[in-house]
């Protein structure tokens, strides 16, 4: 069902009436004066085993129009919200219905990476713009080529586990490590990241397994891993990073080796129901609540005033995505009528401001931004992503050269190849 958030306190008329009143705005300014408001799709997941992340995202895009009394730019804002429950068949069907029903001028979503690609080639069909909000910063981007109507709020999957990895190998000085993630494409994609990191770093990977998304236990794989590796990397979503970990500890595991994973491993929003299977564990991340910014600080005191919890990587991207479609109608005019100018606009922010720091777009449309490395510790009693190391400024590219970069294979159980295997 659609959501409209389109809540606002005085009046549109009397606030330019207001604004003539106490002073002339200077040209660049002047927004907008239409009274239709600013439809945007949202496109997430609020069934099935990625559904946390979901509501996550929906306090995030709540929060942002909270803060603006549902307006944008001058315009009143329509959120409208589609549940595509993981599905990429049903994520590309709501895309249609948003578009052609409902008459969207931007939408923000999905959750999941291979609901984007299923979305892919009616994004360049419709010519609508699309601005992805999580893991969805898919690397495979049909051969790697720019998108024009793609952009995406936070970076791709490995663009998190690339830093991590070499960060396993030397700062931690691991040498053998055990790749455990999820089969399909984001779990290929964090694992590949974190396989060229490590072993760019003079690390090994000696073992991969690929448990299934809706796998119903991980006894299996458990009881698989190599009792010699100095860690595992863990590449697992929604709510199965708590299954696995708690069966990790289960198992008899925790402590004989080191647990590191992709952003989602230990996100706010899952670690809030955590216990002490996640303490120790080693994530990289675009984000976590406790980075010092006073912009930082705003967001996280909104979410916590509002939702009594702290935000997660989740939570950040629908605001950040919000953002972007915020700096681009300033540069409008507040106008989206010429859709050529609203796309130039967004593809050109450069947010200097947000929860996720110093962000701008490579010609891609994906993000180059601030890596950190966590750590899951108790502070004050409560379970916190402590940041030990930022790897700062880092591009989907990593130290490739971007020429050679997008010309490797899409990343997959059999790229990168594994060369170590024992």
């Amino acid at each position: 069902m659609a959501v409209r958030n389109s809540k606002n306190g005085m009046s549109r008329r009397a606030l330019l009436k207001a604004g003539v009143a106490m002073t002339v705005l200077p040209a660049p300014a002047v927004l907008a004066q239409t009274p239709e408001p600013l439809k945007i799709g949202f496109l997430t997941v609020l069934t099935g085993p990625l559904a946390a992340g979901g509501k996550q995202q929906e306090e995030g895009a709540a929060l942002f129009l909270k803060e603006r009394n549902g307006m944008i730019a001058g315009r009143k804002v329509e959120l409208l919200t589609q549940d595509t429950a993981g599905s990429p068949a049903l994520a590309k069907t709501k895309l249609q219905e948003l578009v052609e029903r409902e008459k969207v001028q931007v939408s923000i979503g999905p959750l999941a990476t291979n609901e984007a690609l299923a979305m892919d080639s009616y994004v360049k069909q419709s010519k609508v713009p699309l601005i992805t909000t999580t893991s969805a910063a898919t690397v495979d981007l049909k051969a790697r080529q720019p998108h024009p109507y793609v952009l995406h709020a936070f970076g791709t999957a490995p663009q998190v586990t690339y830093p991590l990895g070499d960060y396993a190998a030397k700062d931690l000085k691991f040498k053998k490590i055990c790749i455990v993630a999820e089969d399909f494409t984001y779990g290929h994609e964090g694992a590949g990241g974190f396989q060229l990191g490590f072993e760019g770093a003079g690390g090994k990977i000696v073992q991969k397994l690929w448990p299934p998304l809706n796998a119903p236990e991980y006894g299996v794989y458990l009881a698989q891993i190599k009792p010699d590796v100095d860690a595992i990397y863990t590449g697992f979503a929604g709510s199965n990073p708590l299954r696995f970990l708690k069966a990790f500890a289960e198992f008899g595991l925790k402590g004989k080796m080191a647990v590191l994973g992709n952003t989602t491993m230990t996100d706010e929003g899952i670690l809030k129901v955590m216990g002490n299977e996640a303490v120790g564990v080693y994530t990289g991340g675009w984000y976590a609540a406790g980075l010092d910014t006073p912009d930082n600080k705003k967001f996280v005191a909104g979410i916590n005033q509002l939702y009594h919890h702290d935000p997660g990587f989740y939570t950040a991207g629908p605001y950040t995505a919000l953002l972007i479609v915020e700096e681009a109608l300033k540069h409008t005019g507040g106008k989206t009528d010429d859709a050529a100018a609203f796309l130039k606009a967004m593809r050109e922010v450069r947010l200097d401001h947000g929860p996720i720091g110093p962000v701008r777009l490579d010609e891609y449309g994906t993000p180059i931004l601030d890596i950190y490395i966590r750590k899951v510790a108790r502070v004050n009693g409560k379970l916190t992503n402590t940041i030990i190391k930022k790897y700062p400024q880092v591009s989907q590219f990593w130290t490739m050269d971007p020429k050679k970069a997008v010309q490797q294979p899409i990343f997959s159980r059999d790229y990168p190849p594994s060369k170590y295997l024992e």
